[in-house]
């Protein structure tokens, strides 16, 4: 079960609220972290954070609270994943030091930031290397991945000791069938304590699934569903426990909401609309929440009348039935 952690940028540009401050992405506003749990995005923490603090600094804190949380939640081994903001040594300790404490299985991957890595020597050093395997992946491009064995005190166990899975790319022609003068290298690797039963593209492959709570439905910016779905991209108050007040409570708003996407959404009675495993928070809203109808007395009885070609209708009658005490198909 993964754990997917990452920070994200709201613009509050233009205002004197409380900790504003000039993000990595260049404009002023919150640099809030969020972990989400499982391929359906469930959020663990929402945590607002001052617009100047980098994503690494006091992480093992959020880490105390996110771990044991998704602990209880399954009895699976989890996976946490991160990006390269998050690749100090401190941050790998903590993961294992929050399995040993809680006497579960968590692996990690983790982006690696390859900083001031010399590419051009490595590369050269792979093309040397008469061992180097090659994937041709089209005319002008070409890759290959090998793996470094880790020594980092506190890191892994005994039987899945850290190592590094590094992949480089090496392009001749360009996308536009352009030919270089120059071989233009691309290097990127990811640090995981998973077991050597998972291959070198098993680990990539799983690291390409972290960015799907940051991509999904495709609109412009990091974490759409809270900044635009869910209208939390300027937080409403000048005080920051406030604001942190409310990202606490969208985190909690999100889960009832994917709930009910999951619940109503996804069956075969549900409108009609492209296949997926999980629907995002604007449509669950329009389809489910925000619904023309009328509150009518009648007979003594109040009744919710709703459009008479709504197609949501059956799938919100069903969910209103498992939610609604009135609704009882046996007796207490």
């Amino acid at each position: 079960m993964a754990v997917d952690w990452d920070t994200f940028v709201m613009n509050n540009s233009g205002t004197q609220k409380e900790a504003v401050g000039r993000t990595y992405q260049g404009v002023d506003g919150f640099t809030p972290s969020a972990a989400y749990l499982g391929s359906l995005g469930y959020c663990l923490e929402l945590a607002l954070r001052p617009g100047v603090q980098h994503s690494a600094l006091e992480t093992e804190l959020n880490l105390e609270r996110v771990l044991p949380m998704a602990a209880k939640l399954t009895p699976l081994p989890l996976l946490f994943r991160a990006d390269s903001g998050l690749c100090p040594l401190k941050i790998m300790q903590e993961v294992c030091a929050q399995a040993a404490a809680l006497s579960r299985e968590i692996a990690l991957i983790i982006k690696w930031n390859p900083r001031k890595a010399p590419v051009e020597a490595i590369a050269a050093e792979r093309v040397l290397d008469p061992s180097t395997m090659w994937c041709y992946q089209r005319e002008g491009k070409r890759m290959c991945l090998w793996t470094q064995a880790l020594s980092l005190d506190g890191v892994g166990t005994q039987a899945n000791s850290a190592r590094h899975v590094m992949r480089l790319i090496e392009r001749t022609i360009d996308r536009h069938g352009n030919p270089l003068l120059l071989p233009d290298y691309e290097l990127g690797g990811w640090t995981t304590t998973l077991p050597q039963s998972f291959t070198m593209q098993d680990i990539i492959d799983l690291y390409k699934d972290h960015a799907t709570h940051e991509q999904f439905g495709k609109t412009p910016g990091q974490h759409s569903e809270f900044k635009t779905d869910m209208d939390l991209e300027r937080l409403p108050s000048g005080k920051f426990d406030t604001n942190f007040l409310v990202c606490t409570l969208a985190a909690v708003a999100m889960n009832i909401l994917r709930l009910i996407g999951q619940n109503a959404l996804i069956g075969k009675d549900a409108p009609l609309r492209h296949a997926a495993k999980r629907r995002r928070m604007k449509t669950v809203m329009q389809e489910i929440m925000f619904k023309a109808g009328r509150m009518i007395k009648h007979a003594g009885r109040w009744v919710l009348g709703l459009g008479a070609n709504d197609s949501a209708h059956t799938v919100f009658e069903r969910l209103y039935r498992q939610l609604s005490p009135a609704y009882k198909t046996s007796p207490a």
